[in-house]
């Protein structure tokens, strides 16, 4: 006897099929088996070009953890469904599968995934051309992991990211690094990278024969492998490349090579399906919601009336086919809108970006022409002041000549301060990375600022920890400004009282220790209205604390946006008439090990510069005269030059001890005038003498041939010293 068909089941199994199709999604593989290393197997799919089976083994992960409640497990497999997507250039479902991960990290605490999460947005940041944003990012994930695989992408990501920016030496460093990289996972994949990015860097170096030999290896890898993007890529590449060199056979036969590669069936029949196998996924949930559906519909039968549910159960399957066909007609349109909307919106985006651009440009160009022409007359004041005090005037002149050399002094740094915030705002400073010793750092800022320790009455203590290593790798010169405009503004605040400068180790792992450092006073304090703002440009809490104390009100401007390049962030406690405590904490890589250095750093009473010849090369003629001055003060004789021609041919005809170089000059520039005098003169010390800010042109002085740059106005014992360390210097180098 043949058993009836249950309605209720036919009908379910119809509203399921009947959504399936509409959606255009098969049925098959709806139940996946776990595999025992599924990440593993995925990656292999994915550089085997095989996007259908790596989806199948990252959805049996995805449906695994669902199942065992892995919160992590789940977090790693929308990772991994990001990654290929990014891989296919799918930049939808790559966000869509990111922000489902990030709902979870928000209840989940797992730094490995918030790494990837951040590895991720830094390549997103990277195609989107924000590569200092992605630059950041990156450096973000490397103090949250120290999974080998991870770091090895983030090398590859920072050399692609050099590469754009056209940094080649340190691409170049990325990328070699790759070659030889000990990846357990993807060793020979990131080998196969590198070698293209080593293939495009000599390209843009014009370098075509190096560039022909790492696209010839990526090549060899990629084909011992079966990396197919990776064969597609090196193809076109090299096809380009024979083409520029002359050797059309061998661009002929990569073009042949593309061709074939690219109109293969085998290919077509493959894209086909990892595009139904994508779909089956994104819809998967739908299918599941569609299930429980189903099991509700048969406990409701059992206890009502058959015809009656099977009547709702039709009406309910209309009113859905119903419902999905306006939602997708309302999507459509909706979906149109919005293009036409974001295309509007990024045009007057890009308009804005585009006068935002010219805007800084301009306000850099005129604060850069602007500080030329203020430093110039300024080193007359501040070398002509120099001059009278050391004259010996009378006691009422004395006076006056030193409130003028103390104003000269207030009008340079705040030029400098000005130019400090600008080259910030303008991205144009970056860490460096380089061995120091924490302790001389500190002291060297606490020995300079002494003197006005003394005219407060004010003592300065220093608490250094001494679990701190001696030697950290960071940045020493914008630590030194950082404390120099705190332990400043401390002491400027402060009165018979006492600042402390404390460092104490808060963290230590292998290679890294976190430091906190504070700044303390028993000053005038700051009121809770005015910490709102005081690290504003500009801001001294009020006129009236500005008339009394003076000042630009830069200095904590200044921290903020140094601490910002660390990823760090200024905090302040302070009550009124109990003093301030500014706080931060800093990150450092420790150095393994480190030499005691035993340093030597000569003052301007160490030289002897009785006889010494010298050429002043200088078209002002005030200038001129008050740099003979100030060098026949310490006996020295000189010739004048006022312009490069002049000083070419009188380096030809004489004999100097050293050059002094003003680089702005009519007709030929200080630096070709540098340039033409070592193609007949590479030994003689030049000195740049720059009225520009030093880090502007310091790469351009140094490679016209200079030895040293001063910047004017400059203080007296940083010239004399100059002068001596290169003379002297010098001379004791050629004589050994």
């Amino acid at each position: 006897m043949i058993k009836a068909i249950d309605p209720i089941k036919k009908l379910t199994t119809f509203l399921l099929i009947g959504l399936f199709l509409l959606q255009g999604i098969s049925l098959q593989a709806l139940t996946l088996q776990v595999s025992n290393d599924p990440f593993k197997e995925a990656r292999n799919f994915i550089h085997h070009d095989n996007k259908e089976e790596a989806l199948k083994a990252l959805q049996e992960l995805a449906n695994s953890a669902e199942q065992e409640d892995n919160m992590q497990l789940l977090l790693d497999t929308y990772h991994q469904f990001s990654l290929l997507y990014l891989e296919l250039e799918d930049l939808e479902t790559t966000l869509f599968y990111w922000d489902r991960a990030g709902v979870l990290l928000k209840t989940t605490e797992y730094p490995y995934g918030d790494a990837v999460h951040k590895y991720i947005n830094a390549v997103l940041l990277y195609r989107s051309d924000n590569n200092f944003q992605a630059m950041r990012e990156l450096n973000e994930v490397k103090r949250l992991t120290n999974d080998k695989n991870l770091l090895n992408r983030i090398l590859l990501a920072e050399a692609d990211i050099y590469l754009k920016l056209d940094k080649f030496e340190d691409a170049k460093t990325n990328y070699n690094a790759l070659l030889v990289n000990s990846d357990n996972l993807e060793r020979s994949f990131l080998a196969t990278k590198a070698n293209l990015g080593l293939a495009r860097l000599h390209k843009k170096l014009e370098d075509l024969e190096s560039a022909q030999k790492h696209g010839e290896a990526a090549m060899e890898i990629a084909l011992k492998n079966q990396y197919f993007r990776e064969i597609d890529r090196a193809s076109r590449f090299l096809a380009k490349t024979y083409e520029e060199l002359g050797d059309y056979a061998s661009a002929l036969k990569f073009n042949k090579k593309i061709l074939n590669l690219r109109d293969s069936i085998y290919n077509l029949n493959r894209l086909e399906a990892q595009n139904k196998k994508a779909n089956q996924i994104k819809f998967d949930q739908f299918a599941k919601t569609l299930e429980d559906l189903e099991g509700k519909n048969e406990e409701l039968s059992a206890s009502a009336n058959r015809s009656e549910i099977t009547a709702i159960l039709t009406s309910a399957f209309l009113t859905i086919i119903s419902i999905l066909a306006v939602s997708l007609y309302r999507n459509n349109q909706i979906k149109l809108k919005t293009n036409d909307l974001l295309q509007t919106k990024n045009s007057e985006l890009e308009i804005a970006r585009d006068a935002a651009v010219t805007a800084m440009e301009a306000k850099m160009n005129f604060l850069s022409t602007v500080t030329h022409e203020l430093r110039t007359p300024l080193y007359a004041v501040t070398g002509l002041t120099h001059l009278l005090l050391e004259e010996n005037p009378a006691e009422h002149q004395k006076e006056h000549l030193k409130s003028l050399k103390f104003s000269g002094d207030y009008l340079l740094n705040f030029i400098n301060d000005i130019l400090q915030i600008n080259k910030i705002d303008a991205e144009k400073l970056e860490p460096l990375n380089i061995d120091f010793k924490l302790t001389k750092v500190i002291n060297d800022v606490i020995d300079s600022l002494q003197q006005n320790a003394k005219d407060s009455k004010t003592s300065l203590v220093v608490n250094i920890d001494k679990n701190i290593p001696p030697t950290l790798l960071g940045d020493p010169l914008k630590l030194s400004q950082i404390f120099m405009n705190l332990v400043g503004n401390a002491l400027k605040f402060t009165k018979n009282g006492t600042v402390t400068v404390t460092a104490k180790l808060k963290e230590h792992t292998a290679d890294q220790v976190t430091i906190y450092f504070a700044v303390s006073d028993t000053g005038i304090g700051i009121s809770e209205e005015q910490q709102k703002n005081i690290f504003d440009s500009f801001e001294q809490g009020s006129i009236q604390i500005n008339r009394e104390y003076g000042g630009t009100g830069l200095g904590l401007t200044i921290v903020k946006s140094l601490l910002g390049l660390f990823d760090s962030k200024i905090n302040l406690n302070s009550a009124v008439g109990e003093g301030s405590t500014f706080f931060f904490d800093l990150n450092f890589k420790v150095k393994e090990t480190y030499e005691e250095e035993l340093t030597f750093e000569p003052s301007v009473d160490d030289y002897n510069f009785e006889g010494l010849h010298v050429l002043v090369v200088e078209d002002n003629k005030i200038n001129q005269v008050i740099t003979k001055k100030m060098l026949n003060k310490k006996g020295i004789t000189c010739d004048i030059a006022n312009n490069g021609n002049e000083a070419i041919d009188a380096a030809k005809a004489n004999e100097y001890a050293v050059i002094l170089m003003d680089i702005h000059m009519p007709g030929i520039s200080g630096t070709e005038a540098t340039k033409q005098i070592r193609k007949f003169n590479t030994q003689i010390p030049i000195i740049a003498l720059t009225a520009i800010s030093m880090e502007d042109s310091l790469d351009e002085f140094f490679e016209a041939g200079c030895n040293a740059v001063v910047t004017k106005p400059f203080k007296p014992e940083v010239f004399y010293t100059k002068i001596g360390e290169n003379v002297f210097g010098s001379q004791t180098t050629s004589n050994s």
